[in-house]
C-alpha cells in the first residue's frame, strides 16, 4: 500500500502545482484574437500566418469558442463539445495547425469555455450525444436548472413530458439558452471530460470561462484542479471590487485559487479617465484588483473587448470612445496581466508594440508593485510608476506639462500619455517596431543608460554589434532603413557591449503588383430562391464600405460560365494582406432573412452559389469548379478534337480540373475523355 501510495502521490502533484489559477510573477501580455462578428480576421487560418510577428508580443492568445454551434455563430451557442470542431472560424484541421503553430512559437492558446449554458439540438431540453474515445457524452433534460428562464422552461417540460433537475441555478439566470445545473453529476462529468480534452487533445494551453456569473465559483475550482491547467481567466462581469474578489476567493480548492478573473473595475477606472478626459480619476479609491497585493496575481486586466465594443447604431454597448492609445498605453504600464483587444492591436499596432516593448524592458509583471508619483486636478494630469524586475517605467497621462524626471528616458509618447523608462534599465532603444513598411523609415536610436555620452554600435544583418563589429554611432542617432533588414543595436561604454535590442524590418512591398478579382455569383433570380434582384453589399480589409450602404449595389452584369449564368462586379486588389467582403442580398432596406451569410477574405477571383436558407442564406464556394472555363472563348474544343490556339490555356484547364468523361471524344460540352487525354495533349504540343 505505501509504494501504491507514493506512486500516487508523484502523479498528483504536478496537476496540483500547475492548478493555481495563474502563475505568479507572469509577465506575459495576452491577445484576445476576435471582435465581435470577427469571421475573417479571427479565421483559424489568418491568425496562425500572424505566429511571427504575434510571439514577439504576445506569450497568450484567446480564441473564440471552437466547436460547432450548428450555424454561423461567435461561439457563445455552443452546442459541440467533443465531437464537431468545424465551427465559424475554420476546420479542426486548422484549428489544430494554428495552435501547434502558436505553441512552436512559445504563443500558448487560451479556449474560450462556454458551460454555464448550453444549446438545443430540437427542442427545449434536448442535447446531442457525442462520443469519444469511447465513451458516450451527453447532457439530459435533468441536467438543466429548475428555474431556467424564470420558470418558462420548466413549464415547456411538464407539458411535454420531460423533467428537469431538481436544483434551482447556483448563480444568475440567462433566458438565451438552458442553464445547467452544475450541482449534476452528469453536468460535472461532462464538462470535466470536456475540458480535459480542450488541454490533452485539441492543445489549448488554458481557459476563459464565459459568464462565470451563472454558476457557483467552486465549479470552476472542481474543473480546474481536475485539469490541471495553469491558466483561466473568468468573465464575472461586475464593476465592484469585492464582488470580484469574491469570485476568485470561491474557485479555491484546498485553500488554493483555481481562476483569474478579467479586472473589470480597472477597466471602469479606465474608461472614465479616457472617455471624460479626467486622467485624475485614475487616482480612484477602486483601483482593481492589480493593485492589491494579494489579487494582483489573478488580475487579467483590459480595456475593450467584445462585449464593451461599439458594434452599430443599435448596438453602442460601452466602449472606449476616445484616446485608445492612452488606454491601451496605462493598461500595459500596470501591474496584473493585461489583454489587448484585438480592433486595438489591428488599429493601433505600432504604438501598442512600442508599448510591450517598453513593459518588456523594464521587466513588469503581474505581482509589480506601482505607485503613484503625482496628480494635479489642475493641470489635469496623472504620473504612475511601476517597478519592474529590470528598472521602472513610468507613465504619464493627461497634460504634457509634467516634466518627466532626469532618470528616465522618454520612449513612447501619443495624445495624452507619455512612456519613459528608467535609465537604470541600461538598454538601447529604437523608435520604430519590427514590421512591414511599406517605405523607407527613419528609426531613431537612443540610449537609455546612467552613462553620460553612452554611444550605441549596431548591425544591419542579424551579427551581434560588438566593440569591433557594427557602426558607432551617438545617442539620438537616425539612420535611414530601405530595404529588409534585422537591426540589433546595443549600448556601448568603453569596449563593454550591454542592453542589446533586435528589430525585424521588412521594407517594402516590390514583389506585389494591384491586380483586379472578379466576384460571381450564380443566378439565384431562379428556381428554388427566386430573388427579386441581386446586390452586393461589400467592405474591405479595412471596414471601407464599397457600393454604398446597406443593401449596396445593385448588380447587373452578367456572364455565362460553362453554360450557367453568373452575376458578377469586379474589385482591385491593391496590397498584399488587402481583401474583400461581402453580403449577397436580394435588395432590402433591413438586413435580415433575405441575405447570405458574410463571405469574407476574399483576394481573388471568385465564384459563389447561394444554397440553403437557415434564417440568413448559406454560401457555397464553386470557385474550383467554374474557374477553368471562365476565359474559353467561342472557338472551344469541337467534335474533332480540334484545338483553337486562342483555347490551349482552356483546355489545359479543363484537363487540369479532372472535369473528363469517362469514355468518348471531345462533346460539344468542350469535356474530355479519358481515352482522349494523349490525343489532346499530342495536339496542343503541335500547335
Amino acid at each position: 500500500m505505501k509504494k501504491i501510495f507514493t506512486t500516487i502521490t508523484v502523479v498528483m502533484l504536478p496537476l496540483l502545482m500547475l492548478a493555481q489559477g495563474w502563475p505568479n510573477k507572469y509577465d506575459g501580455v495576452m491577445l484576445q484574437g476576435f471582435y465581435w462578428d470577427s469571421f475573417s480576421d479571427s479565421r483559424w487560418t489568418r491568425l496562425e500566418a500572424q505566429a511571427d510577428e504575434l510571439a514577439e508580443f504576445f506569450k497568450l492568445v484567446w480564441v473564440p469558442q471552437s466547436a460547432n454551434c450548428g450555424g454561423t455563430s461567435m461561439g457563445y451557442d455552443d452546442l459541440y463539445w467533443f465531437t464537431n470542431y468545424n465551427s465559424s472560424f475554420g476546420t479542426e484541421a486548422q484549428l489544430r495547425s494554428m495552435i501547434n503553430t502558436f505553441k512552436s512559437k512559445g504563443i500558448g492558446t487560451i479556449a474560450d469555455v462556454v458551460v454555464n449554458h448550453r444549446k438545443n439540438v430540437s427542442n427545449w431540453v434536448d442535447f446531442p450525444a457525442e462520443t469519444y474515445k469511447g465513451v458516450t457524452y451527453q447532457l439530459k433534460s435533468t441536467d438543466i436548472c429548475r428555474n431556467d428562464d424564470g420558470g418558462a422552461t420548466l413549464n415547456w417540460a411538464t407539458q411535454n413530458g420531460y423533467s428537469l433537475s431538481s436544483s434551482n441555478d447556483t448563480g444568475e439566470d440567462w433566458g438565451g439558452m438552458r442553464d445547467l445545473d452544475h450541482k449534476s453529476t452528469n453536468v460535472q462529468n461532462n464538462v470535466k471530460a470536456y475540458v480535459k480534452m480542450l488541454l490533452d487533445d485539441l492543445g489549448y494551453i488554458g481557459f476563459r470561462y464565459d459568464m462565470v456569473k451563472g454558476y457557483s465559483a467552486s465549479y470552476t475550482g472542481m474543473y480546474n484542479a481536475y485539469s490541471g491547467t495553469q491558466f483561466s481567466v473568468g468573465e464575472y462581469w461586475d464593476g465592484n471590487e469585492t464582488a470580484v474578489k469574491n469570485w476568485v476567493d470561491g474557485t479555491k480548492v484546498d485553500g488554493v485559487v483555481q481562476s483569474a478573473a478579467f479586472d473589470f473595475p480597472f477597466r471602469y477606472v479606465i474608461r472614465d479617465a479616457v472617455n471624460n478626459n479626467r486622467w485624475t480619476s485614475l487616482a480612484s479609491s477602486t483601483k482593481g484588483l492589480n493593485m492589491n497585493s494579494n489579487y494582483k496575481r489573478y488580475s487579467v486586466t483590459f480595456v475593450e473587448n467584445h462585449d464593451t465594443q461599439y458594434r452599430d447604431a443599435n448596438n453602442q454597448n460601452d466602449p472606449i470612445r476616445s484616446n485608445i492609445e492612452a488606454a491601451n498605453a496605462y493598461l500595459l504600464a500596470m501591474p496584473g496581466t493585461p489583454c489587448i483587444f484585438l480592433k486595438h492591436w489591428m488599429d493601433y499596432k505600432e504604438s501598442i508594440k512600442q508599448m510591450i516593448y517598453a513593459r518588456q524592458l523594464a521587466g513588469i509583471t503581474n505581482t509589480s508593485a506601482s505607485y503613484n508619483m503625482a496628480n494635479s486636478p489642475t493641470q489635469n494630469y496623472y504620473i504612475q510608476r511601476t517597478v519592474g524586475d529590470r528598472g521602472s517605467l513610468l507613465i504619464a497621462m493627461g497634460n504634457t506639462s509634467y516634466a518627466i524626471p532626469e532618470t528616465f528616458v522618454l520612449v513612447a509618447s501619443g495624445p495624452n500619455y507619455r512612456m519613459a523608462l528608467a535609465k537604470a534599465i541600461e538598454t538601447a532603444w529604437v523608435s520604430k517596431p519590427s514590421g512591414e513598411y511599406e517605405g523607407a523609415i527613419d528609426v531613431t536610436l537612443t540610449a537609455v543608460s546612467q552613462t553620460d555620452g553612452a554611444q550605441l554600435v549596431y548591425t544591419l544583418d542579424g551579427s551581434n554589434p560588438t566593440a569591433s563589429n557594427g557602426t558607432r554611432v551617438a545617442n539620438g542617432t537616425t539612420i535611414n532603413i530601405s530595404r529588409s533588414v534585422t537591426l540589433k543595436v546595443a549600448l556601448l561604454k568603453g569596449s563593454t557591449v550591454d542592453g542589446m535590442i533586435t528589430r525585424y524590418y521588412s521594407v517594402g512591398n516590390s514583389d506585389f503588383e494591384p491586380y483586379e478579382i472578379t466576384v460571381f455569383l450564380k443566378d439565384p433570380t431562379t428556381a428554388p430562391n427566386n430573388w427579386p434582384r441581386v446586390n452586393y453589399y461589400t467592405w474591405d480589409s479595412s471596414d471601407k464600405q464599397f457600393n454604398g450602404n446597406w443593401p449596396g449595389q445593385t448588380i447587373t452584369d452578367t456572364k455565362v460560365v460553362n453554360g450557367v449564368k453568373f452575376y458578377y462586379c469586379t474589385y482591385q486588389i491593391t496590397g498584399k494582406n488587402y481583401y474583400m467582403n461581402f453580403v449577397f442580398n436580394q435588395g432590402g432596406s433591413t438586413a435580415g432573412d433575405h441575405q447570405t451569410v458574410d463571405v469574407t477574405d476574399v483576394k481573388k477571383t471568385s465564384f459563389f452559389e447561394v444554397t440553403t436558407q437557415t434564417n440568413k442564406y448559406q454560401v457555397k464556394d464553386v470557385t474550383d469548379i467554374y474557374l477553368p472555363y471562365l476565359n474559353q472563348t467561342v472557338g472551344d474544343v469541337n467534335k474533332d478534337g480540334e484545338v483553337n490556339v486562342a483555347d490551349v490555356n482552356a483546355l489545359i484547364n479543363m484537363i487540369l480540373s479532372g472535369n473528363l468523361d469517362a469514355v468518348g471524344d471531345v462533346n460539344d460540352d468542350g469535356e474530355v475523355g479519358i481515352s482522349d487525354i494523349n490525343r489532346l495533349i499530342d495536339i496542343i504540343l503541335s500547335l
